[in-house]
């Protein structure tokens, strides 16, 4: 027994030792200067960024349809500020969880605010007699994505003191 618990310390030890290499946040250094300035030559970008609690996929000139936004208006411009990831066709740069503020640049536009489609609840028990329709829209806000800017330099609160 003693043979086999000695082994299970030297596993659950390795294990540890792994697991705590991958949790290691990754900072800004002269790789991902590198990758920023090879995805800013690619021609398409896309991000990654959260929008009222959800991620979403975004390239530039797309439409998105989230959930109704009270506090804005048609025309006003919005500034996302978790982006997750950036990228091209080529090259990729993820952030642990979201990328330092200021080094992507995305707005996104308000188009309009909608509704959905007309969706009918049905409440029925049976045998009782009891049968209810409920009706409801649900509202929606349209948003018109900007262009993605990467900043030429790194910010100056995430570069490495020397």
């Amino acid at each position: 027994m003693s043979a086999l618990a000695n082994v299970f310390r030297r596993c659950s030890a390795n294990l540890s030792f792994a697991r705590g290499l991958q949790t290691v946040p990754a900072t800004l250094n002269t790789g991902h200067a590198e990758a920023l300035s090879l995805i800013r030559s690619q021609p398409q970008r896309y991000v990654v960024a959260s929008l009222v609690g959800r991620k979403y996929l975004l390239a530039p000139r797309d439409l998105l349809t989230v959930a109704r936004l009270r506090d804005v208006k048609v025309g006003d411009r919005l500034a996302l500020s978790d982006v997750h990831e950036v990228g091209s066709r080529d090259y990729t740069l993820r952030g642990d969880p979201t990328l330092p503020a200021g080094l992507v640049n995305v707005e996104a536009t308000v188009v309009e605010h909608t509704k959905g489609a007309m969706e009918r609840i049905v409440k029925f028990k049976r045998r009782k007699h009891y049968k209810k329709t409920v009706t409801h829209k649900q509202t929606y806000t349209r948003l018109r994505i900007g262009p993605i800017e990467l900043t030429p330099t790194m910010p100056q609160s995430t570069q490495r003191q020397a």
